[in-house]
């Protein structure tokens, strides 16, 4: 395949953390690959992207209504009509609405557009503010789309039955299970030793410091799984806005010996190595990758209800899901997987298993299967 392929999204780091799959994928089938994104690098401590053939710096903001977007539309425009590509792959819901209407006249004249979704902003029990918007937006951007990906069930059903365009599912980006499972061991006894993890059962959640990854949850339950296993630790990885106000929920709940957080890591395996589960409360998630990087390291997990981890997660066999705000229901679940060896065991076993299909290899046959098709067209 000697064709020139066009990746979009918001931010760089996008690129970096979810599509090294396709990036290698597509270089494998003879493409050229380009990037389009607003280079936020800088900020994830190394994060680079590899084998690109040309990455554009086009400043998205992450707000629809910013005016910096004008300014990304038309670096975009310009981009796409000078770059004759073959396909437009766009990824996050700003960066691709922007990208499929600069590509109305190159998409008229034969370029295909993919658009990734990585989770819909419109799902069950979103605001009605959020399906009053995002909803039809998508729905009207659909038409201007060749393919649209979605990464779970319920997007799936969703787009598959209002939108106007050819919807797919696959198991998300594609997880490296190599990286995972060869980590370091003396990384991992670093880390043991500079949080005094010996001896202590470790819980890790991962992903930016925000309102919707809601770690906030996850510190509240802490004084309740102490309250029963004092021998238990959270390590929360990541960076973001609310940095400062965890900080102060930390120190006001008098958690600094048993909750650390660790900032944005590159090197995720060996804290994933280091621990033994992983949580999440995210109020909305796609798919979850952190949780399926402990699941390929046999980590259980104890997950809020979204449609993310329901592709992830079943309760009884890996682990389970409880309401996002209940740091009741978080803490009884924790103590509950600790606190039973045979049942640690069986979701340890279980959880393997189930992350098999969101890895490298069976992701890349589904986009392979999904390029060959949208190209032999």
């Amino acid at each position: 395949m000697s064709k020139k392929i066009l990746l979009v999204a918001s931010v760089q780091s996008h690129i970096a953390q979810f599509h090294k799959p396709l990036i290698a994928l597509l270089k494998n089938m003879g493409a050229t690959v380009h990037i389009a994104a607003r280079n936020n690098l800088a900020e994830k401590n190394g994060l680079k992207i590899d084998g690109a053939d040309e990455i554009f710096d086009v400043p998205f903001a992450r707000s629809p209504i910013s005016r910096k977007n004008l300014k990304a539309y038309k670096i975009l425009k310009n981009i796409i009509k000078n770059g004759n590509y073959d396909v437009i792959h766009c990824n996050t819901p700003v960066a691709s609405i922007l990208t499929r209407k600069a590509a109305n006249k190159a998409r008229k004249n034969g370029t295909k557009v993919i658009y990734t979704a990585h989770g819909f902003h419109f799902y069950k029990g979103a605001s009605r503010k959020s399906w009053l918007l995002w909803y039809n937006i998508e729905k009207h951007y659909a038409k201007k789309t060749d393919i649209l990906i979605t990464i779970n069930r319920e997007d799936y059903e969703t787009a598959k039955q209002n939108f106007k365009t050819d919807v797919k599912y696959i198991h998300g980006v594609g997880v490296n299970e190599n990286r995972f499972l060869n980590f370091s061991p003396e990384k991992v006894a670093q880390i043991k030793e500079e949080f005094a993890l010996d001896n202590y059962k470790v819980i890790l959640c991962t992903g930016e410091l925000n309102d919707n990854k809601n770690q906030k949850t996850v510190i509240s339950a802490m004084p309740q799984v102490l309250a029963k296993l004092p021998n238990v630790k959270l390590l929360i990885a990541g960076n973001g806005r609310n940095e400062g106000a965890l900080k102060d929920q930390i120190n006001a709940l008098g958690l600094n010996n048993n909750v650390f957080l660790l900032g944005y890591r590159s090197d995720l395996e060996n804290y994933v190595n280091a621990a033994d589960l992983v949580v999440s409360a995210s109020l909305r998630e796609g798919l979850g990758l952190n949780v399926i990087e402990g699941m390929i390291c046999g980590k259980p997990a104890v997950v809020s209800d979204n449609r993310g981890h329901r592709e992830l997660v079943v309760n009884g066999e890996n682990g389970f899901r409880v309401n996002a705000l209940s740091d009741k229901e978080f803490a009884e679940r924790i103590i509950e997987i600790f606190s039973s060896e045979s049942l640690y065991k069986k979701f340890s076993e279980k959880t393997v298993q189930m992350a098999k299909p969101f890895t490298i290899e069976p992701v890349t046959k589904e986009l392979k299967n999904i390029y060959e098709e949208l190209l032999d067209k």
